[in-house]
């Protein structure tokens, strides 16, 4: 018999070293999921489903999706970290956070763009050598065009000069290169209108011209018989000649627009315009009926 501790007693049990150990404190729990937060927040805010939809312009189907921890709904890991800093603003709390937390289920955040200016000086200098030089393009073209008209008129002063050295020594000349002689004779006055008419008037007939130059007017004209040669209007500008062996009756509506020629010679009565008149004429000289 023995007195005192067993080396058992020494020595404790692994179960109590295990309730003793900090170690053996329970691991502390799993924070709550971003969808969980976010409806949460919601919920606590006063805030419905819809009305998060209306003040942040996020669909309804993608709101609950968010809430239920459903990302793929989003169109990309770009759309689904917008969506979640847009309802974390509207329900009042941090987003920081939570983006924190999907990048770090979701692979981490894509790296970052490259700065715009330097990308734009690559962009540039590597295509500015096959940039093609216009400037220097028109300038050969503008040189080109310069040195074809220059060429064309010296050209064409040799061509002529060759031309008058010809004629020099003594070849036909065409008619259209034969100077003018300086000192040709004027004209001959044209002969009046009226001494040609009564030149080409028969002398045994009655001849009567109607020339409506001051405005239209309507006139009729029968011969000696009473037969019709013309009823209707005379237009400003149009001329009738009207002939009979013995005798012309006219009836002009407007006789301030007509001039008459009888038998070649003009008719010197004065007309009114608007007038009325009937006239007879027969061979011989003018003579009013």
């Amino acid at each position: 018999m023995s007195i005192g501790n067993s080396p058992e007693d020494d020595h404790p049990s692994d179960d109590r070293l295990a309730e003793d150990s900090p170690a053996a404190e329970r691991p502390a729990e799993e924070p709550p999921s971003i969808g969980h937060v976010l409806r949460q927040a919601r919920v606590d805010a006063g805030l419905t489903v819809d009305e998060i939809s209306t003040s942040t312009r996020v669909r309804i189907p993608i709101v609950h999706a968010i809430e239920q921890d459903d990302f793929s709904r989003c169109g990309g890991d770009v759309y689904a970290r917008g969506h979640i800093r847009t309802l974390a603003r509207a329900v009042g709390i941090d987003p920081a956070p939570l983006v924190a937390r999907y990048d770090a289920g979701h692979g981490g955040r894509p790296p970052a763009p490259t700065p715009a200016a330097p990308l734009f000086e690559a962009e540039r200098i590597r295509s500015e050598p096959r940039r093609p030089n216009w400037t220097a393009a028109m300038v050969a073209a503008i040189a080109a065009v310069i040195a074809f008209v220059g060429y064309t008129a010296f050209s064409g002063d040799g061509d002529d000069s060759g031309d008058g050295q010809q004629v020099a020594e003594g070849s036909t000349p065409s008619k259209a290169a034969a100077p003018k002689p300086s000192g040709s004779k004027p004209a001959d006055p044209k002969p009046d209108p009226s001494d040609s008419a009564v030149a080409g008037v028969p002398r045994d007939k009655v001849t009567v011209k109607v020339d409506a130059t001051d405005g239209r007017s309507w006139i009729s004209v029968k011969d000696h018989n009473g037969r019709q040669l013309f009823d209707g209007l005379l237009k400003q500008g149009q001329t009738k000649t009207f002939q009979d062996d013995k005798k012309l009756a006219l009836v002009l509506g407007d006789a301030g627009a007509i001039k008459l020629f009888v038998n070649g010679k003009p008719v010197d009565n004065e007309f009114e315009p608007g007038q009325v008149e009937r006239l007879t004429y027969t061979k011989g000289d003018p003579e009013v009926g």
